[in-house]
């Protein structure tokens, strides 16, 4: 039987290398090509797997246990990085100007190639098949998961996994939800067209940026006046541009943002709300509005079955005393997209130490993670795949 802790503690200093020297050699989504060719060098030097590659970018190497019987399941880790200029002074800082790993997607690499390996290592013990899944494009939607799906790399499991190291909460801790985890992230882009002119003559133009503002302002309503107070939603205006000088009135304002929810009835709500608003008050003032939506990416919800499993299993592997529920979190996540082919569960291992200089959010600049949460991952991820083959 796997002994998933001492796995995790023969992986980690290998994992810790692994993971500052992907953290040295960021990539965008969709160019992950050096990242992709690094991962599966690695797999192929372990020995016993095999490895395909649904696109350019992406790994899938395929684990058979050698005795009869057991499932196939799916293992997911995420490989691409964003365009941040990191400010850590981190040793394996990025080398790639104006890229970096801020979301811990590099932890997360280097915790499913210590699973890979210490699973190939006990491959005569285990029954079915592990497919670890490296994901590229996981931060630019659409994302890579619908290329992975419909490269039908992932046809026949009969769960996907995968966890996400948290910076917003103590390093160590596991979270384990059913049903909802992270929220639909839908993204809109709104043009509100007037009639520029000078700016000591405003009569004579129809300003947009004025109409724009009282636009971003109604928008704040939508949520507290708009949306049952026991659901979460979320409307941001993130970015707005308009002008070239102080004394011109511009003839156009561009202005963007997100839409954040969980119930499918909410998020029709929030569309439609915001193409009223945006068309609605630019009309009352003689301009223009138009809006387009992206829907990105659905949320995320756990299959209930399988997260009681997850959560058995993290027990298991990290203790009673590591466990801390959270609730469900309004960022967006492609795993959604893993749901088409089988039941998922995603869950969160908390990579938060202050003290470590791993106190700062996601996205962030100085961004980075408690390295030792890295080892209850793998425990936990490990005890969790050899679970689930033997689940059913």
């Amino acid at each position: 039987m796997t002994d998933a802790r001492a796995l995790a503690a023969a992986a980690f200093p290998d994992a810790v290398a692994w993971r500052r020297h992907l953290h040295a050699h960021p990539e965008l989504s969709f160019q992950e090509h050096e990242t992709a060719r690094w991962i599966a060098e690695r797999l192929e030097g372990f020995g016993g797997f095999e490895i395909v590659r649904p696109t350019p970018t992406s790994v899938v190497a395929t684990l058979r246990g050698g005795r009869p019987g057991g499932r196939s399941i799916a293992l997911r880790a995420d490989i691409d990085a964003l365009p941040i200029v990191e400010e850590t002074g981190l040793a394996f800082a990025s080398g790639s100007s104006g890229v970096m790993h801020a979301c811990g997607h590099d932890g997360h690499t280097a915790v499913l190639l210590a699973v890979a390996r210490g699973l190939a290592a006990q491959r005569a013990e285990l029954a079915g098949e592990i497919r670890f899944v490296f994901q590229h494009a996981e931060e630019l939607p659409p994302g890579g998961a619908r290329e992975i799906v419909a490269s039908g790399a992932l046809d026949g499991v009969a769960a996907v996994l995968g966890c996400h190291l948290m910076s917003t909460f103590e390093s160590g801790k596991v979270s384990v939800s059913a049903g909802p985890v992270m929220a639909a992230a839908d993204f809109f882009d709104a043009t509100i067209e007037g009639v520029g002119g000078h700016g000591a003559f405003p009569h004579e133009t129809v300003d947009p940026i004025a109409v724009a503002a009282e636009v971003v302002s109604s928008l704040q309503h939508v949520v507290s006046r708009n949306v049952d107070p026991l659901q979460s939603a979320v409307v941001s205006v993130t970015r707005i541009h308009a002008g070239s000088a102080n004394n011109v009135i511009p003839p156009s304002v561009n202005f963007g943002g997100t839409l954040r929810c969980f119930d499918p009835g909410v998020r029709e709500a929030l569309h439609e709300r915001l193409r009223v608003l945006v068309e609605g008050i630019a009309a009352a003032h003689r301009a223009k509005g138009s809006v387009t939506i992206d829907p990105a990416f659905d949320p995320v919800i756990n299959d209930a079955a399988l997260a009681a499993r997850v959560e058995a299993s993290a027990r298991r592997a990290a203790g009673d005393a590591a466990f801390q529920r959270i609730p469900p979190m309004m960022g967006g996540e492609d795993f959604s997209v893993y749901d088409r082919v089988a039941p998922i569960s995603y869950w969160f291992v908390g990579a938060r130490n202050p003290a470590a200089g791993a106190g700062w959010p996601h996205h962030h600049p100085r961004f980075t993670i408690d390295e030792p949460a890295m080892q209850t991952a793998i425990a936990v991820l490990a005890q969790a795949a050899v679970d689930e083959l033997a689940a059913g």
